[in-house]
């Protein structure tokens, strides 16, 4: 991880950002923010948003949280957010 630092590859515009996940969450350790991706199988089995995006310190004075119905969208929420807070993603 740490050889690639400030390499970073583009990401497909036309296939979503899934294929950016781990992209994001390299680059955010990169930058000090501890970072997660989660499914909770339970939500999903209930019909509520089953996708959960998680992040704290680095620049971020504190923890943010973005859910989604699909991996997709909550991807967007939480870059989304995190650009709200300042950190601004390349992605």
């Amino acid at each position: 991880m740490t050889g690639r630092k400030g390499r970073w590859p583009k990401a497909d515009q036309g296939r979503g950002i899934e294929d950016a996940a781990l992209l994001i969450l390299e680059w955010l350790a990169e930058q000090g923010v501890n970072a997660m991706l989660r499914v909770d199988a339970e939500r999903l089995a209930e019909g509520r948003p089953a996708w959960t995006f998680a992040a704290s310190g680095g620049p971020l004075v504190s923890g943010m949280r973005a859910d989604g119905p699909s991996a997709e969208v909550c991807l967007l929420l939480a870059v989304a957010r995190l650009r709200d807070l300042g950190v601004d993603v390349p992605f």
